[in-house]
């Protein structure tokens, strides 16, 4: 792949977040948080974003979004994990629940 590609596929990645996270904190913004694993300070943020601030920001060559799985147990969990899956997507959610939030 090359550069100009992968800066497109950046770009694409990063207004499907804004515009996801952006409907999210709207629609539930507790509920958005948690999920997102934001700050309320980042959320309030992205909540007043214009749709202009937003394709300036998805255009900026880094990606605005990050892995929550800090911890290869959390990720096994969500993917490998087959007794009880349920079970083990709560957990996880509880575990990333617990971790610091930062600007996703």
């Amino acid at each position: 792949m090359k550069m100009d590609e992968m800066l497109d596929e950046m770009r694409d990645v990063n207004l499907n977040y804004l515009m996801l996270a952006q409907n999210m904190i709207q629609h539930d913004k507790a509920t958005a948080i948690f999920r997102l694993g934001i700050s309320q300070d980042v959320a309030d943020l992205i909540e007043a974003l214009t749709p202009a601030q937003i394709l300036k920001l998805a255009g900026s060559g880094m990606l605005v979004s990050r892995f929550r799985f800090d911890d290869g147990v959390v990720l096994n969990m969500l993917t490998s994990y087959t007794k009880d899956r349920a079970l083990a997507q709560s957990h996880a959610a509880i575990l990333m629940a617990g971790q610091s939030m930062a600007f996703a």
